[in-house]
């Protein structure tokens, strides 16, 4: 399979699948437990019919948005993910890139593997620095400064990761950083020789949002000993509006879920939420993000820009939760196979796919502008 032959999400995945050894597709691929809400953040989509109109004149359509301040082209951005150069040697430069040509937001993780300023020097457009809560607050505090002095728009803060999900992929293959594989997991890497010949020839592997304050070549660490040990279980609302009133800027929370929060999320002076499990990646058996999105929409999306992500696979899904009334919606696994398919190339033909078909199903919904989209377009099952 090559990548002009890659037409959707699911042929991204296998093409990722054939180039990547089985430890780093897995972590890409993989989800807590017995994996059940990874499955029901797509599955919740497809509960949910579109009622089109017809003869409306959509000759030319606009899917432009306005989300934290940032204007976008379309309604979709490169959520933020971690450790992108294992997936493929260009790793947040292919995204961030891509997202540019497109005139959507990208961001870069606490966990990413190029540094915030190289990527805001090298590309144009709305930047998110997605933020983990440590221990250590003076840690909290030098992360916060470097993002503002590296000129990045939008702070999200992920608050459903203060201890790692049981990530049961991970545990079989070996999985961590720096290696340190099962026996299976390395016979992995020896048959995809390719990879191991890119990582091994660009530029060396790091983590320089956290290099300078955690030692990770300190004996092999899993992404989820990471959260259990290094981030903070007792952080509360009073930390998070703490951080809010640091920052003085637009300021989202990342894994908001209920109601109850998203009206704490306003009481504190966040800009946005993103309504998020992870995907499907830490609490196993949590309620899909589209599920929950009608009702915190009604409570809160008249102060506050509500987006989410999770399973999100077609345009028809982004015009389904734009209808509910997100402002925009994040994607993560959609471009990270590409990603790691083919890099840059791999990334630009996702967005442009997703362009594609948001734009053709505005047509046939008789839109002509996201702000046309609505209840009336809907019917659940």
């Amino acid at each position: 399979m090559r990548l002009s032959h890659c037409h959707n999400c699911h042929d991204f995945r296998t093409l990722a699948r054939r180039r990547l050894p089985g430890p780093i597709f897995n972590y890409i691929d993989g989800a807590a437990d017995d994996e059940v809400t990874l499955r029901r953040n797509s599955e919740s989509f497809e509960r949910c019919d579109l009622v089109p109109n017809v003869l409306r004149g959509v000759e030319s359509v606009d899917m432009s948005v306005t989300v934290m301040g940032q204007t976008l082209a379309m309604p979709v951005y490169c959520s933020p993910t971690a450790l992108q150069r294992l997936f493929h040697h260009q790793g947040e430069h292919a995204v961030a890139a891509a997202a540019s040509r497109f005139g959507t937001m990208f961001g870069v993780s606490s966990l990413g593997t190029v540094s915030l300023e190289a990527v805001r020097k090298a590309h144009a457009g709305p930047q998110v620095y997605q933020f983990y809560f440590h221990r250590d607050r003076g840690l909290n505090r030098a992360m916060m400064q470097r993002a503002k002095e590296a000129g990045v728009e939008v702070m999200m803060l992920t608050v459903d990761s203060i201890t790692g999900g049981n990530r049961e992929r991970d545990l079989r293959t070996g999985f961590s950083i720096p290696f340190k594989l099962t026996p299976a997991g390395m016979l992995q890497f020896a048959i995809k020789p390719m990879w191991a010949v890119n990582y091994f020839t660009h530029e060396r592997f790091r983590l320089p949002q956290l290099e300078e304050h955690v030692d990770m070549g300190r004996g092999a660490m899993s992404i989820g000993r990471y959260f259990t040990e290094m981030l903070d279980p007792a952080m509360d609302w009073d930390d998070v509006a703490e951080m809010v009133r640091h920052w003085s800027g637009q300021f989202c929370l990342k894994g908001v879920m209920s109601v109850e929060d998203a009206r704490r999320a306003v009481a504190i002076g966040c800009t946005g939420i993103v309504l998020s499990n992870h995907g499907g990646r830490q609490l196993d058996g949590s309620r899909a993000a589209f599920d929950q999105l009608a009702e915190i929409v009604d409570a809160v999306g008249d102060r506050i820009d509500v987006m989410i992500d999770g399973g999100i696979q077609r345009g028809t899904h982004v015009l389904k939760a734009l209808s509910l009334g997100a402002k925009a919606v994040g994607v993560g696994r959609y471009y990270l196979y590409p990603l790691a398919a083919a890099g840059q190339a791999g990334v630009e033909r996702a967005l442009g796919q997703m362009r594609a078909e948001i734009e053709r199903g505005m047509k046939l919904m008789g839109c002509t502008s996201v702000a046309q989209l609505s209840r009336e377009n809907l019917r659940f099952r």
